[in-house]
């Protein structure tokens, strides 16, 4: 258990909420494109390009598809992660975090694209959730810059102490 860092566990509990949340919204949009850009987690968007871009028809659904590929990657990469998470190897040496870093970039524009979206369409509700979604993602990407992965001791050293020690060199 003491090679688990904070920057992982705080990783695996975002990735167990973005997984099945998101899976769920960008399934919903897979399979009923306008009618679940209409739904409270995209309303935002839905609006915004409808009312302000003035999108219609074939063009709300290519922008709802690629809304729903923008999720899918995001899982993939939190999945990515979860996977690589399980070697001990890999979370000693800090390299699942990239696939962490990666997930929560294209996340982290997405929630906040939404909700510039949603502070121009006037919805609070909306507003309100992926401005939580992006404090989530930005305090998990903190906590990944600060808690860098433990350094091995360089040979260098060795070859310091080994040297003779000359009563000058004191």
């Amino acid at each position: 258990m003491s090679n688990w860092r904070i920057g992982s566990i705080n990783g695996a509990l975002l990735a167990a909420y973005f997984i099945p949340v998101w899976g769920i919204i960008a399934y919903n949009i897979m399979f009923a494109p306008v009618h679940a850009l209409y739904e409270q987690p995209n309303i935002s968007a839905a609006l915004y390009i409808s009312d302000h871009l003035h999108m219609a028809g074939m063009d709300l659904v290519r922008v709802a598809w690629l809304l729903a590929l923008g999720r899918f990657a995001v899982i993939a990469f939190f999945a990515v992660f979860l996977v690589m998470l399980c070697w001990p190897s890999a979370r000693k040496s800090g390299s699942c975090d990239e696939a962490l870093a990666v997930a929560l970039g294209i996340g982290s524009l997405i929630s906040f694209a939404c909700m510039l979206m949603a502070s121009k369409v006037g919805e609070t509700g909306a507003l309100r959730l992926h401005a939580t979604e992006l404090l989530l993602m930005l305090g998990t990407a903190i906590v990944l810059v600060f808690d860098r992965p433990a350094q091995k001791v360089t040979a260098a050293n060795d070859a310091v102490l080994r040297e003779p020690q000359l009563a000058d060199n004191r």
